[in-house]
């Protein structure tokens, strides 16, 4: 059967129609198919080996597979493994023996591997391992995390790149000049810029691309030399259509973790960057809020204390002023903590008082920091000793025989300022309640 049969139907999507053929057609990655690459080398040898391809929707995989079963000769079964269950796998692999009978090769090209379960997984890896099939995964998620080791070390993992700019316009302009598969036929005339604007607006997806300009070319003007694509018209097309990525994908994660280090680096213009890049293409403005608090405490902490609040008020005022206007209170709350002095002392502490906890779990609380609700309590001495200390001199109840520390653990310090913002302040005010300790301690 003819694989790219298909291909010319009208009646497809332009992006399904002008899908490459052969590894001259293909374009981009040219790491892997360029001449002497890898994947240029098994399609020229016909000795396809089991793979991963990873790599952001859009770039050629299933393409890919495709044409490295039609040059080696091989057999291709297709499933994703959004819709496969064990018993489809089982399926294939019947067919693979019967065709293995007929001294064919086999080649799953299993698509979204990253979502088979375990189950599935299992019922694979043998088959895989004895090579009754070649296995191409294709996958968005980074494979060391979402794939079953044993599968992982049978299969070599390549890695596929968006699309630059002129690859997307190199993609366009085939589909308008292919009078076979593409527009050609319609003889559309379309400038560079209006060009470069789909390209920009598809953020490295081949296939989003090629959808883009089908839609836009439905918005074509005719002329006496066939049609003109304007500019005005691949912007009404595009609106405000961002770089849209899949909230659970590595894309989204990615570039909360661009906006935290680009704050915590005290990089305001590029926080600023990646959090627009990531509202635009369809993120939660509140995901970057909720990231903006836990910055305020990690990263910056006390050297500015208004940090946490101003973040807690950017929140309210979002769900206050709705997201349009809110968005600016979002900004204004990352520009300050990018700003901000620097400190991860809070951090740091709190992961020493919970490793000190764990260490000591049967931790007595001193006496005199108990409660004595009761008249048994009291007499048990519950509360005895306990200083107040707003009755104490300079507000502070020094000494080390009421440092609520409990007698029986050792001492030791969790929180340290740092010599940062408000923190310096900090630093000078609990050296000086050291120094009330040390006198109340001499003078006892």
């Amino acid at each position: 059967m003819d694989l790219f049969a298909a291909t010319s139907n009208d009646t497809a999507p332009l992006a399904f129609r002008m899908r490459p053929r052969r590894l001259e057609e293909y374009i981009g990655q040219q790491a892997l198919v360029g001449p002497d690459k890898p994947l240029r080398r098994m399609a020229e040898t016909a000795s396809v080996r089991s793979m991963i391809l990873w790599g952001p929707p859009g770039v050629g995989k299933t393409t890919l597979a495709e044409i490295l079963a039609e040059t080696s000769g091989t057999r291709l079964e297709q499933l994703s493994a959004v819709m496969a269950g064990v018993k489809e796998i089982r399926a294939v692999v019947e067919r693979a023996r019967e065709a293995l009978s007929r001294e064919r090769q086999t080649l799953l090209f299993l698509d979204e591997i990253h979502r088979l379960n375990k189950s599935q997984q299992d019922a694979l890896l043998p088959h895989v391992e004895s090579g009754l099939l070649t296995l191409i995964g294709a996958t968005t998620e980074n494979p060391s995390f979402e794939v079953n080791s044993a599968l992982l070390s049978r299969a070599r993992v390549y890695v596929l790149k968006s699309l630059d700019e002129w690859e997307l316009t190199t993609v366009l302009k085939r589909a308008l000049a292919d009078e076979t598969h593409g527009l050609g036929k319609r003889r559309i005339h379309a400038s560079e810029e209006a060009l470069s604007i789909l390209a920009r607006a598809a953020s490295g997806d081949a296939r989003r691309a090629l959808g883009l300009l089908e839609t836009a070319c439905d918005f074509a003007i005719s002329d006496g030399d066939g049609e003109r694509l304007e500019r005005d018209a691949v912007a009404e097309v595009i609106g405000h259509q961002g770089a849209a990525f899949d909230k659970q994908g590595e894309h989204y994660y990615d570039l909360l973790s661009a906006i935290h280090k680009s704050i915590r680096s005290s990089r305001t213009d590029a926080a600023l960057l990646y959090i627009a890049q990531f509202i635009s293409g369809g993120g939660d403005p509140l995901d970057i809020v909720r990231r903006l608090a836990a910055i305020a405490s990690e990263d910056v902490g006390n050297a500015d204390p208004r940090a946490l609040p101003l973040v807690i008020a950017a929140w309210d005022a979002y769900l206050r002023l709705g997201d349009y206007e809110g968005q600016r209170a979002i900004a204004h709350a990352a520009i300050h903590l990018a700003t901000a002095p620097k400190s991860n002392r809070i951090d740091q502490a709190w992961s020493r008082a919970k490793a000190f906890a764990a260490e000591h779990p049967d931790l007595e609380v001193p006496v005199y920091l108990r409660n004595a609700p009761t008249t048994l309590m009291a007499s048990l001495g519950y509360g005895e000793g306990y200083r107040y200390a707003h009755a104490e001199p300079e507000g502070y109840p020094a000494g080390s025989r009421h440092d609520c520390w409990p007698a029986e653990l050792p001492r030791t310090a969790f929180f340290e300022p740092s010599e940062f913002g408000q923190e310096k302040r900090f630093r000078e005010i609990k050296a000086w309640r050291e120094e009330l300790d040390r006198q109340a301690d001499g003078a006892t």
